[in-house]
Protein backbone atom coordinates (compact mmCIF):
# COMPACT_ATOMS: atom_id res chain seq x y z
CA UNK A 1 0.00 0.00 0.00
CA UNK A 2 2.96 2.30 0.59
CA UNK A 3 4.03 2.30 -3.04
CA UNK A 4 0.57 2.31 -4.62
CA UNK A 5 0.36 6.09 -4.88
CA UNK A 6 3.81 6.28 -6.51
CA UNK A 7 2.91 3.62 -9.07
CA UNK A 8 -0.35 5.44 -9.79
CA UNK A 9 1.48 8.75 -10.21
CA UNK A 10 3.93 7.10 -12.62
CA UNK A 11 1.07 5.56 -14.63
CA UNK A 12 -0.71 8.92 -14.71
CA UNK A 13 2.47 10.69 -15.86
CA UNK A 14 3.03 8.18 -18.66
CA UNK A 15 -0.60 8.52 -19.75
CA UNK A 16 -0.34 12.31 -19.69
CA UNK A 17 2.87 12.28 -21.76
CA UNK A 18 1.35 9.95 -24.34
CA UNK A 19 -1.82 12.05 -24.47
CA UNK A 20 0.15 15.28 -24.91
CA UNK A 21 2.15 13.71 -27.73
CA UNK A 22 -1.06 12.66 -29.45
CA UNK A 23 -2.71 16.05 -28.89
CA UNK A 24 0.19 18.20 -30.11
CA UNK A 25 0.98 16.03 -33.13
CA UNK A 26 -0.21 17.41 -36.47
CA UNK A 27 -3.44 15.39 -36.64
CA UNK A 28 -7.09 16.02 -37.24
CA UNK A 29 -9.06 17.55 -34.38
CA UNK A 30 -11.20 14.47 -33.80
CA UNK A 31 -8.05 12.32 -33.39
CA UNK A 32 -6.81 14.78 -30.77
CA UNK A 33 -10.11 14.63 -28.90
CA UNK A 34 -10.06 10.84 -29.07
CA UNK A 35 -6.56 10.83 -27.53
CA UNK A 36 -7.72 13.15 -24.78
CA UNK A 37 -10.80 10.98 -24.15
CA UNK A 38 -8.70 7.77 -23.97
CA UNK A 39 -6.25 9.44 -21.54
CA UNK A 40 -9.12 10.68 -19.39
CA UNK A 41 -10.49 7.13 -19.19
CA UNK A 42 -7.10 5.47 -18.64
CA UNK A 43 -6.33 7.34 -15.42
CA UNK A 44 -9.38 6.27 -13.32
CA UNK A 45 -9.30 2.76 -14.82
CA UNK A 46 -5.67 2.35 -13.79
CA UNK A 47 -6.47 3.54 -10.27
CA UNK A 48 -9.36 1.10 -9.93
CA UNK A 49 -7.16 -1.72 -11.20
CA UNK A 50 -4.34 -0.88 -8.76
CA UNK A 51 -6.78 -0.87 -5.86
CA UNK A 52 -8.26 -4.17 -7.07
CA UNK A 53 -4.78 -5.74 -7.05
CA UNK A 54 -4.56 -5.11 -3.33
CA UNK A 55 -7.17 -7.76 -2.54
CA UNK A 56 -5.65 -10.47 -4.74
CA UNK A 57 -2.98 -12.89 -3.54
CA UNK A 58 0.44 -12.30 -5.04
CA UNK A 59 1.99 -15.39 -6.62
CA UNK A 60 5.15 -16.47 -4.83
CA UNK A 61 7.22 -16.05 -7.98
CA UNK A 62 6.15 -12.39 -8.32
CA UNK A 63 7.75 -11.30 -5.04
CA UNK A 64 10.80 -9.34 -6.19
CA UNK A 65 11.41 -6.66 -3.57
CA UNK A 66 11.18 -8.90 -0.48
CA UNK A 67 12.42 -12.13 -2.10
CA UNK A 68 15.52 -12.34 0.10
CA UNK A 69 13.63 -12.25 3.40
CA UNK A 70 15.03 -14.87 5.77
CA UNK A 71 11.88 -15.69 7.69
CA UNK A 72 8.19 -14.91 7.84
CA UNK A 73 5.47 -15.61 10.38
CA UNK A 74 2.55 -17.62 9.01
CA UNK A 75 -0.65 -15.93 10.17
CA UNK A 76 -3.18 -17.99 8.19
CA UNK A 77 -3.27 -20.79 5.65
CA UNK A 78 -6.00 -21.65 3.18
CA UNK A 79 -5.77 -24.68 0.92
CA UNK A 80 -7.49 -25.00 -2.45
CA UNK A 81 -6.84 -28.62 -3.18
CA UNK A 82 -5.12 -29.26 -6.48
CA UNK A 83 -4.73 -25.55 -7.26
CA UNK A 84 -2.87 -23.45 -4.71
CA UNK A 85 -1.87 -22.81 -1.11
CA UNK A 86 -2.83 -19.33 0.13
CA UNK A 87 -0.89 -17.87 3.05
CA UNK A 88 -1.01 -14.66 5.02
CA UNK A 89 2.60 -13.93 5.95
CA UNK A 90 4.14 -11.26 8.16
CA UNK A 91 7.56 -10.78 6.65
CA UNK A 92 10.58 -10.26 8.84
CA UNK A 93 10.62 -6.64 10.04
CA UNK A 94 7.20 -5.72 8.64
CA UNK A 95 4.10 -4.78 10.60
CA UNK A 96 1.37 -5.49 8.05
CA UNK A 97 0.67 -8.96 6.68
CA UNK A 98 0.85 -9.87 3.01
CA UNK A 99 -1.22 -12.33 1.03
CA UNK A 100 0.63 -14.88 -1.13
CA UNK A 101 -0.29 -17.75 -3.42
CA UNK A 102 2.06 -20.74 -3.39
CA UNK A 103 1.88 -23.52 -5.99
CA UNK A 104 -0.01 -26.64 -4.89
CA UNK A 105 2.12 -29.31 -3.24
CA UNK A 106 0.44 -32.16 -1.40
CA UNK A 107 3.37 -32.77 1.00
CA UNK A 108 3.59 -29.09 1.88
CA UNK A 109 -0.19 -28.82 2.36
CA UNK A 110 -0.25 -31.82 4.72
CA UNK A 111 2.72 -30.49 6.66
CA UNK A 112 1.16 -27.05 6.95
CA UNK A 113 -2.11 -28.51 8.23
CA UNK A 114 -0.28 -30.51 10.90
CA UNK A 115 1.93 -27.61 11.94
CA UNK A 116 -0.97 -25.16 12.12
CA UNK A 117 -2.92 -27.58 14.32
CA UNK A 118 0.13 -28.10 16.57
CA UNK A 119 0.78 -24.36 16.82
CA UNK A 120 -2.84 -23.68 17.78
CA UNK A 121 -2.79 -26.46 20.39
CA UNK A 122 0.41 -25.06 21.92
CA UNK A 123 -0.59 -21.41 21.58
CA UNK A 124 2.56 -20.89 19.49
CA UNK A 125 3.67 -19.07 16.35
CA UNK A 126 4.55 -20.62 13.00
CA UNK A 127 7.73 -19.38 11.30
CA UNK A 128 8.78 -20.26 7.75
CA UNK A 129 12.42 -19.82 6.71
CA UNK A 130 13.26 -18.49 3.22
CA UNK A 131 9.69 -18.59 1.90
CA UNK A 132 10.51 -17.18 -1.57
CA UNK A 133 13.67 -19.11 -2.32
CA UNK A 134 13.60 -20.93 -5.64
CA UNK A 135 13.68 -24.68 -5.14
CA UNK A 136 14.73 -27.40 -7.59
CA UNK A 137 11.98 -29.06 -9.60
CA UNK A 138 12.76 -32.57 -8.33
CA UNK A 139 12.48 -31.51 -4.70
CA UNK A 140 9.37 -29.31 -4.35
CA UNK A 141 9.79 -29.09 -0.57
CA UNK A 142 13.42 -27.99 -0.99
CA UNK A 143 14.83 -26.77 2.29
CA UNK A 144 11.47 -25.34 3.34
CA UNK A 145 11.77 -25.04 7.06
CA UNK A 146 8.65 -24.47 9.14
CA UNK A 147 9.22 -24.01 12.86
CA UNK A 148 6.79 -23.82 15.72
CA UNK A 149 7.94 -21.10 18.12
CA UNK A 150 6.51 -21.48 21.63
CA UNK A 151 5.15 -18.39 23.37
CA UNK A 152 7.53 -16.56 25.68
CA UNK A 153 7.52 -17.69 29.27
CA UNK A 154 5.74 -15.45 31.70
CA UNK A 155 8.05 -13.83 34.21
CA UNK A 156 8.07 -15.50 37.58
CA UNK A 157 6.57 -13.50 40.41
CA UNK A 158 9.00 -12.31 43.01
CA UNK A 159 8.50 -13.98 46.36
CA UNK A 160 6.56 -11.87 48.78
CA UNK A 161 8.67 -10.31 51.46
CA UNK A 162 7.43 -10.66 55.00
CA UNK A 163 5.72 -7.50 56.22
CA UNK A 164 7.98 -5.03 57.94
CA UNK A 165 6.66 -4.02 61.35
CA UNK A 166 8.07 -1.28 63.47
CA UNK A 167 9.32 -2.52 66.84
CA UNK A 168 9.13 0.42 69.31
CA UNK A 169 11.36 -1.31 71.91
CA UNK A 170 14.37 -1.77 69.62
CA UNK A 171 13.87 1.23 67.35
CA UNK A 172 14.07 -0.88 64.22
CA UNK A 173 11.79 -2.01 61.52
Amino acid sequence: MDTLIYVFIAATAVTAVLASLAIWAPRQTRVRFAALFVAALAIPISYVQFVEFLSKPKPKSFEWFQSNVEEAEILAVSLKEGEAIYMWLRLDGALEPRYYEFPWNLKLAERLEEDVDNAIARNSRLIIKNPFERRPEGDPMGDLNIQIIPPPLQPLKKPKLPPRIFNPRKQEV
